[in-house]
């Protein structure tokens, strides 16, 4: 699926002052991702905060970014959760057709089997109108989705198109892409080693950081997919100690944070996440002053 090839980046969702959803901020958001030459944008993943949206904000923001979008850029749709059945049900009713693929994370607090997490996208594959990327990011699920299963789901399943790979593993990366399918893509979903997992024969990555600074990382992935490395190494440097700030609280504290300093959307996250310290604004206010 050359739609996902290069660099996504997961939006946040902006709140005003008093928590609600600021979609002005939003707009603004879209537009520059799209005016600095990102490749397609994530709508409702982890950094958007859906966990603490209601069902009617997640259907605003949707909307929002599909008619600030209007049709520039693919986009790809989270849909995951740790139950199986409702997942499949909100996949069959909702309206995907603005979207390219969906996003779907391993499930999380249950901590199922192997053979548990196979089954449940099974399921989704079955129900899915739009082909599938596995989200693989032990950190917050609990469990590794190992490289035998997301191999297994690779070849099994014609819909299950990617994973984004964010076990923080370059070998377990290097593994999947040695013995995928041809056209199954290994997307990274770590921000720090997007780059290696390029140039290692990935497809590209979901970022983070890559909304606070579009034009330079998307560059840089560019680069590592052409395998100019020089070039390529050298902007990862560039950009590096932002990636370690924006993840030394919680995302997306951190993201927002250097979003405000672009003066794009405020720092303000929904509870439990609380804003960034005074100490790591400083330091993200420094990265950008000196960048």
């Amino acid at each position: 699926m050359k739609e996902l090839l290069g660099t996504g980046v997961a939006l946040v969702t902006p709140f005003n002052e008093d928590k609600s959803v600021d979609f002005e901020g939003l707009a603004r958001l879209v537009n520059y991702q799209i005016d600095n030459g990102v490749n397609y944008l994530v709508v409702l993943g982890t950094t958007g905060e859906p966990a603490t949206l209601t069902a009617e904000e997640k259907e605003q923001v949707k909307a929002t970014i599909i008619k600030e979008n209007n049709g520039r850029l693919p986009l790809v749709l989270g849909i995951g959760g740790n139950n199986t059945m409702a997942v499949a049900a909100e996949i069959k009713t909702t309206d995907l057709t603005a979207y390219t693929a969906i996003l779907s994370v391993s499930p999380y607090y249950n901590k199922p089997t192997q053979e548990g997490i196979y089954q449940h996208f099974k399921v989704i594959s079955e129900v899915s109108s739009k082909p599938i990327i596995l989200y693989n990011v032990p950190g917050r699920t609990g469990k590794n989705m190992e490289t035998s299963t997301i191999l297994r789901l690779a070849n099994d399943f014609e819909n299950i198109v990617a994973v984004k790979e964010a076990a923080g593993d370059i070998v377990q990366a290097m593994r999947i892409i040695q013995h995928k399918p041809a056209d199954f893509m290994v997307i990274s979903g770590d921000d720090m080693i997007a780059l290696p997992m390029v140039l290692a024969g990935g497809a590209g990555v979901i970022s983070v950081i890559g909304q606070g600074l579009p034009k330079d990382f998307s560059e840089m992935i560019q680069l590592g997919l052409q395998k100019k490395v020089i070039e390529a190494n050298k902007l990862q440097l560039k950009i590096m100690d932002s990636i370690d700030y924006i993840f030394e609280e919680c995302n997306p504290s951190g993201i927002k944070a250097l979003l405000q300093k672009q003066a794009i959307c405020s720092s303000n996250v929904r509870l439990p996440l609380v804003k960034a310290t005074e100490k790591l604004e400083q330091k993200l206010s420094n990265f950008i002053d000196n960048y």
